[in-house]
């Protein structure tokens, strides 16, 4: 065991932030901490590295940890090159190196005992720490993050800001720490950076902490999940997909639970309140009784984000044709052109994908579809019956001086207050939030109120470039699923990885000279991208996308179906267990083995069910 956290509290200004921190971590653990923003993520990682102190519990360290924390500010020297500084962590190999090379030398002529015995035992201590791999690991690892052969020899005052962030990574990495704690870091990262950074930790030979908001990388890399919720941690031994099937059920016990006691706090609340009111001797002893009885009960709290059960009519008002948009040898030019030959045929009810390398023009290549800017040559031509929303990475859409509230509203005078308030809240604007200033919304939550009204358009082609930019995980699972269930089209660009893989049906991959498509998620695009096999899709066959979109429809509804009976079953199960408390079946012998073997039948049943239930996932 590495390190040991137990019952960890730790206040800011009287205000607690954490409060029962309690899980380990074992030597090649992978280990992802996911929270809410501001659940005290990089506090934890502060405490287990020194720089931060806690309040109570236990922090247990290994005597024999070392450990590398990736911090915002670096200690890197300015007078040295990129590649010098890479070259300082194995400086111990580079004083062997040398002096083996002066034995060598010594050895053409000097033949002694001494000089032979400190070469063999040089040699051996050189080859155990792998001295002679070290100048490609060196450079491997430098150019892996994204450093070109000429930026070796940049001088570190030379860099940007995020270019220091990727060296101290990349000086980490090479030092190979028992523990690696890394906050955000596939910040400042390009796709081939972050490819590179998952296989590395993959295969790293030590443990890792990661907290990361791209649940890609986290699948991709650990193997444990510690999950920050109300203050209190809880460990999940799997890696993400996995946790987030988990903790969607969990969520639904948890929200009963609550539910379920604050529906009996209300009625013995209700109860004292009725006889108070009697104002009686009698009756206000039974009140203080009560009273007592409502001060032991331990609160449940209120589990964090929690999907709302509320849904909301996001069908389009109108189905569209079949050809929603064809785009034929189109080519955009500023002083140069910037892409030219891109052919993309987009069918109904396809959800497209649009990547490619960062400064490629796909943003610009959405403002050509709008008509905001003209093509050099080419046509953009849209099928009959589009109606189009975009969302705009900019938020030029909003009016800054109104509320929340009153930018639906205002949009949507037909919504009553309820509908308005169930909208919002879907993107986690509840009770008061719904009347803030847009001005004062962060780009986050600007994004969440534009998304809310592209939504409500009730438009059959949504036209989305980034919209999980600044979102947090519940914001991002909200879109998906909200556009999971769209019944229209949609062609989106995006970073995130994870969100592709659950939303786009086909990734079309933009290049200077050509749009190159990929049937399926992200997953598919990059195995044929890697193997330099692109399935190319050229026209989509109706009947085959009808089909398509029907045994989708049927197979969510079997789900449906499944999820009922698991949960029928599971209440029979609970009502049978009860029944076996009951003083009458434990004096009964055959009545006891006879609601036993029910009891197993209907368990051996649901776990049927729920095989069945994962292989539909």
């Amino acid at each position: 065991m590495l390190i040991e956290c137990s019952n960890i509290t730790k206040s800011f200004q009287g205000i607690p932030l954490l409060k029962d921190i309690t899980f380990k971590i074992d030597d090649h653990d992978k280990v992802a901490i996911i929270g809410v923003n501001g659940a005290g993520k990089t506090t934890i990682l502060k405490i287990i590295s020194g720089e931060e102190e806690y309040d109570n519990g236990n922090l247990f360290c290994n005597k024999e940890l070392s450990l590398g924390y990736l911090k915002q500010q670096h200690d890197l020297k300015m007078d040295k090159t990129v590649y010098e500084i890479g070259l300082d962590v194995f400086a111990p190999l580079i004083v062997i190196e040398n002096r083996l090379h002066e034995l060598e030398a010594l050895m053409s002529y000097d033949h002694s005992e001494k000089i032979l015995n400190e070469y063999d035992r040089l040699s051996h201590e050189f080859q155990e720490c792998d001295g002679y791999s070290y100048p490609s690991k060196l450079t491997g690892v430098l150019k892996g993050l994204g450093f070109s052969k000429e930026e070796l020899n940049y001088k570190v005052s030379m860099l940007s800001g995020g270019q220091k962030t990727r060296l101290a990574l990349a000086k980490m990495l090479l030092q190979e720490p028992k523990l690696l704690l890394l906050d955000e870091p596939t910040n400042h990262l390009d796709s081939m950076a972050i490819n590179f950074l998952e296989g590395y930790l993959k295969n790293y030979p030590h443990a890792v902490i990661i907290v990361s908001h791209d649940r890609y990388f986290i699948d991709q890399v650990s193997n444990k999940i510690v999950e920050i919720e109300n203050g209190k941690s809880k460990t999940y031994k799997c890696k993400y997909d996995e946790y987030s099937l988990l903790k969607k059920k969990q969520r639904a016990v948890d929200l009963k639970h609550y539910l379920n006691q604050q529906k009996e706090i209300k009625r013995i609340q209700e109860s004292i309140d009725t006889l108070k009111s009697y104002n009686r001797e009698k009756q206000v002893k039974r009140a203080e009784s009560k009273e007592k009885q409502l001060a032991k009960i331990e609160r449940i709290e209120r589990p964090e984000n929690l999907p709302d059960t509320i849904t909301i009519n996001f069908k389009p008002k109108r189905e569209s044709g079949f050809d929603v948009l064809k785009i034929e040898d189109l080519a955009v030019k500023f002083d140069e052109i910037l892409f030219k030959n891109i052919n993309i045929d987009i069918k109904k009810q396809e959800r497209v994908a649009l990547v490619g390398d960062n400064g490629i023009g796909k943003t610009t290549l959405f403002r050509t579809v709008l008509n905001d800017l003209l093509p050099y040559q080419g046509k953009i031509k849209f099928g009959s019956k589009v109606d189009l929303a975009y969302y705009d990475q900019e938020h030029q859409t909003l009016s800054m001086n109104k509320t929340i509230f009153d930018e639906i509203s205002d949009n949507f005078p037909k919504m009553t207050n309820t509908e308005i308030r169930n909208s919002l809240a879907l993107f986690n604007f509840k009770s008061d939030d719904v009347f803030k200033e847009i001005s004062l919304l962060s780009g986050g939550e600007k994004g969440r109120v534009v998304l809310t009204e592209i939504l409500l358009k009730q438009a059959n082609f949504l036209v989305l470039d980034e919209p999980t930019n600044h979102l947090d995980i519940a914001s991002k699972e909200v879109l998906e699923d909200a556009l999971n269930q769209f019944e229209g089209t949609i062609f989106f660009i995006s970073h995130d990885r994870y969100f592709i893989n659950k939303v786009a049906t086909r990734v079309i991959e933009l290049t200077n000279n050509k749009a190159i498509s990929y049937d399926g998620n992200y997953d598919t695009y990059f195995s044929n991208k890697i193997i330099n096999q692109p399935v190319k899709k050229e026209n989509v066959d109706y009947l085959n996308m009808k089909q398509q979109n029907a045994l989708y429809r049927k197979q969510q509804n079997k789900i449906k179906k499944v999820e009922t009976q698991i949960s029928n079953l599971e209440n029979q199960i609970n009502m049978l267990n009860n029944q076996l408390q009951n003083e009458s079946v434990l004096n009964d012998y055959q009545k006891y083995n006879q609601i036993n073997d029910e009891i197993n039948l209907l368990e051996n049943n649901l776990n049927e069910l729920m095989e069945e239930w994962e292989a539909l996932q």
